[in-house]
């Protein structure tokens, strides 16, 4: 009997992570890279929540990650510097005492790329799709270096420009543009009042801001300064580091925390970028090509979930593609155990966006309301309870 090929577009934390997970379920699987290289060394950090860890590890991928990030185990809202306001926990720990983690996404990239070659995962750098065609025995892909691949299916995990979301839809909507910009920086030589791994969130007079400290005492933060006309690529790049050092600082003027020594205490700040999710994406798949990730459902940075929610999303494919009787039952199956779950986890993460803008009123307002109403821990377990059960038909009663 011959095995099922799966063309797999975009190599970034998607990539590898669909690739070994359709290894497991006996599928052959070839991840192409627009980029005539990895994504070491690329980009800030991010927060990879214990629902994410628990779908690495379905795949024995948990423990390869665990060891290149710090364990978060709670987050803090205050407004300046003033005390906490309320706490928040990110959701129970695996079995084996892992929880959610704080990772470069350098580190988190590298590390399943190199864990997917070593299993022995076939990775092609310099290959931008530029068209894919459908046909009886499965899906062409067509390369900018004039090249081409066929397989049984295409997967597209090339993020929030997807190539795939427009060749499967040509009508496709645009990213939703969220008013909010995401720059930060890796501290070096504070002692501040926190413990590692706790994530303190701050309403700062002139912007949003949040900073935790790491077991080995840098501290890694970010800041989201309000903008309400979308940059344009071109834009941001003529904005040099001192610009945006200066840009902060001024922003945090009137702050009593230590949101200007975390800039100053920066060697490098982040060079800024807009933020962007997408509220729905009606077509995810046609003609045995489907999106994932990003591609399919990109979400604010707020949710903390884009990177988990990529990563459920190639475990449960992989169930549906190993369990469906053929593929396209497979993707409609898919659908209907993503869908409602994702769009969820966007309306979240543009609700806590959204509370990063604060008004002078809303300012005031709020402690009063978490004064009033006090966290339930519970009430997050929707999104960091999820368990993905690999042993489990994807194809049984939903």
């Amino acid at each position: 009997m011959t095995k099922t090929k799966a063309l797999i577009i975009g190599g970034g934390v998607a990539g590898p992570v669909t690739a070994m997970a359709l290894q497991k379920a006996g599928i052959d699987a070839t991840v192409y890279e627009a980029y005539d290289r990895g994504a070491d060394g690329v980009g800030a950090f991010l927060t990879l929540a214990v629902n994410g860890i628990a779908a690495l590890g379905t795949l024995d991928l948990h423990t390869i990650v665990r060891d290149k990030g710090f364990a978060t185990t709670k987050m803090s809202i205050g407004m300046g510097g003033k005390r906490s306001m309320a706490e928040f926990g990110f959701g129970a720990a695996l079995p084996d005492g892992t929880g959610t983690q704080t990772i470069t996404r350098a580190a988190l990239y590298s590390s399943l790329r190199d864990e997917a070659v070593r299993r022995g995962m076939p990775i092609e750098y310099g290959k931008r799709l530029v068209a894919a065609t459908p046909g009886r025995d499965g899906v062409t892909a067509t390369f900018a270096d004039g090249s081409t691949a066929h397989a049984d299916l295409l997967i597209g995990a090339d993020g929030l420009r997807s190539t795939v979301r427009a060749i499967i839809d040509p009508n496709a909507p645009a990213p939703r543009y969220v008013p909010l910009l995401n720059t930060g920086g890796y501290a070096k030589g504070l002692r501040l009042d926190a413990e590692p791994g706790e994530m303190h969130m701050v309403f700062g007079r002139g912007c949003f801001y949040c900073y935790l400290v790491h077991p080995n005492g840098d501290v890694w933060w970010f800041a989201n300064p309000r903008q309400p006309k979308e940059l344009q690529k071109e834009e941001l790049a003529v904005v040099g580091e001192d610009q945006w050092r200066a840009k902060l600082l001024d922003l945090f003027t009137e702050d009593d925390g230590p949101a200007r020594d975390l800039v100053a205490a920066s060697d490098e700040l982040f060079a800024g970028w807009n933020t962007y999710d997408f509220p729905k994406v009606p077509t995810w798949h046609r003609d045995r090509m489907i999106i994932i990730g990003d591609a399919a459902h990109a979400t604010s940075p707020a949710s903390g979930q884009g990177a988990s929610m990529a990563i459920e999303d190639a475990v449960t494919l992989a169930k549906c593609l190993r369990d469906a009787d053929g593929v396209p039952a497979a993707f409609t199956a898919y659908e209907s155990l993503r869908r409602t779950r994702v769009e969820r986890v966007v309306a979240q993460g543009k609700r806590n966006g959204d509370g990063k803008t604060l008004g002078p009123v809303m300012r005031h307002v709020l402690p009063l309301i978490f004064k009033l109403h006090k966290p339930n821990p519970e009430s997050m377990d929707w999104m960091y309870g999820h368990r993905i059960d690999w042993d489990s038909s994807a194809t049984a009663a939903r």
